[in-house]
């Protein structure tokens, strides 16, 4: 069922997905090589509680640790660890964090020291597709609409667009209706609605779109050994149109970069 939330309720979790977006800022300026992704889930932890949250992941569905850290060609939900990173490598951070009785879900692709070109444009399309599957998450329009745009986006690169792993609805609980996949035909899936939220996440290969899953239950990899990046944004169906609860600003701030990519999902300023 898919659950409608109120815009008392949309504030609520705009709290905790910038929470999340703050953590996520923090690791930016901690994300180099020789970094442990270990360390860095605990300054997250420590970073999420100081601020008067929970950290979502810790323990849901028996994960173990605060953040998901998936280098290179893991996809996502990539266990932390003592290996350091190097320079050249990629990794997704992925975080949720619970406040109010409600969740924020948020991931970014970082770059670590020197990454190749090739890299560095498999990350950009992937953040690109993240913005052009949001332009399509409006009222009366379908899920599957969003996943139409991000899919035709990616593949027109070349990238493959993992199927398995979809994003989702967001609010009381972490994972609600409606699933909102990466992929998919126009006029199909859920029909979207005011005050509907939810996580739009692309997943995308640099080669294959196929994955593997690996023992530990639940590390995730491509087929084909290749990268693959992953960014994440909370959104909320506001007056019609999609609105940004989250936001890379901090990340940005961090890493001394100027950007103008979320303006048009704000109706005000964001003052961080």
């Amino acid at each position: 069922m898919i659950i409608i939330k109120t815009r008392e309720e949309i504030e609520l979790m705009r709290e905790s997905a910038l929470i999340v977006s703050k953590t996520l800022g923090m690791i930016a300026s901690e994300v180099k090589p020789g970094v442990s992704t270990l360390y860095l889930d605990k300054l997250a932890e420590t970073f999420i509680r100081d601020h008067g949250a929970t950290p979502a992941f810790l323990g849901m569905y028996g994960f173990p640790n605060s953040l998901c850290m998936s280098p290179n060609s893991q996809v996502v939900h990539g266990i932390p660890n003592d290996k350091p990173l190097e320079s050249g490598d990629i990794i997704s951070v992925d975080c949720g964090a619970l406040k109010n009785g409600f969740y924020g879900d948020h991931a970014y692709t970082f770059e670590v020291g020197e990454v190749s070109e090739a890299t560095k444009k498999l990350l950009k399309v992937t953040k690109e597709s993240l913005y052009v599957g949001i332009r399509e998450c409006k009222a009366g329009n379908r899920t599957e609409d969003v996943g139409n745009a991000i899919q035709k986006y990616c593949e027109n690169h070349g990238y493959g667009v993992v199927r398995e792993l979809v994003g989702h609805g967001i609010g009381r609980t972490m994972h609600e209706a409606p699933e909102m996949p990466n992929y998919g035909k126009r006029g199909r899936g859920k029909l979207l609605q005011e005050g509907m939220v939810v996580a739009i996440e692309p997943m995308i290969n640099q080669g294959t779109k196929n994955i593997k899953q690996h023992k530990d239950g639940w590390t995730i990899t491509t087929a084909d050994g290749k990268p693959s990046a992953h960014f994440e944004h909370d959104v909320a169906i506001v007056d019609g149109k999609p609105e940004l609860l989250s936001t890379f600003a901090y990340i940005y701030k961090a890493l001394g970069i100027t950007s103008d990519e979320e303006n048009e999902f704000r109706k005000q300023p964001l003052v961080l």
